[in-house]
């Protein structure tokens, strides 16, 4: 066998999307696109690792150094994302890219290395897991009706007929004249939830890195926006990375609405699957996405660990209780305008 050869650089090589297209919806995370997305909305450094052999890829990893004053520096793959991390030919190309991440980390002297995985690697260098969330996604049918006859229990069915016989809402789809009445309904929840918001930018260059697949669904009580939805039909899957709704208009269900809507949308664009999102098993949020039919798929965050803990930085770790209850009392303004940079230092 020839050899193989290891390759670091601050930019992909060409033929990176090429390969990662025979992973299907594993290998839209790794996309090259998602580096521009993440440096130029978050300031992240990328860092790309491959392999080839006989001058064709095997491997790859595309990493960022996220870095802020607050929290230190973190290495992953990917940020913002809910997946990532290596994706090769064979199980000792696996091993390989894993344990130049490690040395990069070392020489990058960061907190963590985070690989962000959907099954477990089986690797010395890792000496930490974080297994408590899972991936919520659907099989979709091939058509809305047999969603609604089939996959959607009666009780649901019944809780959606209200908001969908409701004149006062409607639902519209499109891009980029859609992204304020997002940000503004994403925003105001953010607050709501006491953490910081990821920028208007992040989801701008997310719709123009992602022409073909990048889509904004907002829901409007007279006329005015309640819900909205940021969606990226993937290869394979579509995924909901940011959706949010009006807690005063929850009586209206526009929550379900809005679901609804984009399942909808996704069986019309021929999607096989739908990615809820992650949740911690048995919370509010698993049982949401728990009534629409969706089951759990494990998730693997991998992580070499040089000093501290994984959970340091998160928002569920509980010393940051009061910094959460504090959030949630300001303003939305100040709130949009301090949260992005805060939440770019986030791992």
């Amino acid at each position: 066998m020839s050899d193989t050869i290891l390759h670091q650089a601050p930019q992909p090589p060409a033929g990176w999307n090429a390969y990662l297209q025979r992973f299907g919806y594993d290998g839209f995370h790794l996309r090259q696109e998602w580096s521009d997305v993440l440096q130029q909305a978050l300031r992240h450094e990328p860092h790309f690792l491959w392999l080839t052999r006989e001058g064709a890829i095997v491997g790859a990893l595309p990493l960022q150094l996220v870095a802020g004053p607050i929290f230190g520096r973190y290495l992953v793959s990917q940020p913002y994302l809910n997946t990532g991390g290596v994706l090769a030919d064979s199980p000792a190309d696996e091993a390989r890219l894993v344990e130049a991440a490690v040395e990069l980390a070392r020489t990058l002297d960061v907190k963590h290395l985070e690989l962000r995985h959907e099954r477990e690697l089986a690797h010395p260098a890792f000496n930490a897991l974080v297994t408590e969330k899972v991936h919520m996604r659907l099989a979709l049918p091939a058509t809305p009706e047999l969603l609604w006859e089939k996959g959607i229990k009666s009780k649901l069915r019944s809780q959606i007929r209200k908001p969908l016989a409701d004149e006062s809402l409607t639902v519209a789809f499109g891009r980029e004249e859609l992204l304020d009445e997002f940000y503004r309904v994403f925003a105001r929840n953010m607050r709501d939830l006491g953490t910081p918001p990821y920028g208007r930018a992040l989801f701008a260059q997310m719709l123009a890195q992602f022409p073909a697949e990048a889509e904004i669904a907002v829901v409007r009580h007279q006329g005015q926006a309640v819900a909205a939805g940021f969606l990226l039909h993937a290869p394979g899957c579509t995924l909901i990375p940011s959706a949010s709704a009006l807690r005063e208009h929850n009586h209206l269900s526009v929550n379900l609405l809005l679901y609804w809507r984009v399942l909808e949308r996704s069986i019309q664009r021929g999607q096989p699957q739908f990615d809820f999102g992650r949740s911690t098993v048995d919370s509010g949020t698993y049982k949401f996405k728990q009534q629409w039919g969706a089951t759990a798929h494990p998730a693997f965050w991998q992580y070499h660990s040089f000093k501290g803990s994984v959970g340091d930085a998160r928002p569920s770790n509980g010393k940051f209780a009061l910094l959460v209850r504090a959030w949630q009392k300001l303003p939305v303004w100040f709130s949009s305008l301090l949260g992005p940079h805060i939440v770019r230092g986030i791992p």
